[in-house]
């Protein structure tokens, strides 16, 4: 398929924040126009406590990331406080592969990806012996549910390391976009850009005319709650993969 342009012609529309250039360019090479239109934006939290919580993390068994927004948080605070990956010794685990690069291009080695790229199935996969757990950290998002404090069946401390907040910035030029109804794509990459988007867009465009994307089923779930058809969801959750699936189908 990568010698063919079944995109062409075609507009996708990313409601989140990729963070790299490389789905933009499949786009472009299916012969497609990607649009960033990110509905949701994240921030690091920074907080007074944030050298302490650095210098107890060497304490923990292992530490979850479930995003990258997580680990480039993390990554600042390390940097800000002159804190090495090597001097912290947790073994780390990771929801999706684009999660543990991003950790592992920091220096970490990451010993656990579940096979599905979400919080339900990595509660349900990760199982390290007895004696290797003790005490474990999961580095958060504001809004992250409540799947991997309450479902796992250790004691799980949490640090809110960034902010996810509405990007209002997007709106407007995202209804003009629809509202012309010409070979459009929308893709969703979490359940808060699907809330923003039922909130303050839909209601004004509706649901139709354009082929939706989710790049989960927690994201899945979401739009069909919200009344959408959801057209296209990858086997494997990252946007590539979610772009190689709306490739195929409009091929």
């Amino acid at each position: 398929m990568r010698d063919s342009q079944p995109l062409l012609g075609e507009t996708i529309i990313f409601t989140g924040t990729p963070k790299s250039e490389d789905v933009f360019e499949l786009v472009e090479r299916y012969g497609g126009t990607p649009v960033s239109l990110p509905l949701i934006q994240v921030a690091e939290l920074v907080e007074q406590t944030d050298e302490l919580r650095l210098n107890a993390c060497p304490t923990y068994d292992w530490l979850i990331f479930t995003s990258q927004s997580a680990v480039a948080a993390f990554d600042a605070k390390l940097v800000r406080h002159n804190v090495s990956p090597e001097s912290i010794p947790a073994k780390i685990a990771a929801v999706g592969t684009r999660t543990a690069e991003a950790l592992e291009r920091l220096g970490f080695t990451v010993e656990f990806i579940p096979t599905v790229f979400s919080a339900d199935t990595f509660v349900k996969e990760f199982n390290p012996v007895e004696t290797d757990i003790r005490r474990i950290l999961f580095l958060r998002g504001s809004i992250a549910g409540v799947t991997i404090k309450e479902e796992l069946p250790f004691e799980v401390d949490e640090w809110t390391v960034y902010t996810t907040e509405r990007a209002y910035g997007s709106i407007d030029s995202l209804i003009d976009l629809l509202q012309q109804k010409q070979h459009l794509n929308v893709l969703f990459a979490s359940p808060s850009a699907v809330a923003v988007f039922a909130e303050e867009i839909a209601p004004r465009t509706g649901w139709t005319d354009y082929t939706i994307g989710a790049i989960g089923h927690v994201t899945e779930k979401a739009l069909i709650e919200a009344g959408a058809v959801v057209h296209v969801r990858p086997d494997t959750y990252t946007l590539l993969d979610l772009v190689e699936k709306l490739a195929g189908r409009k091929e």
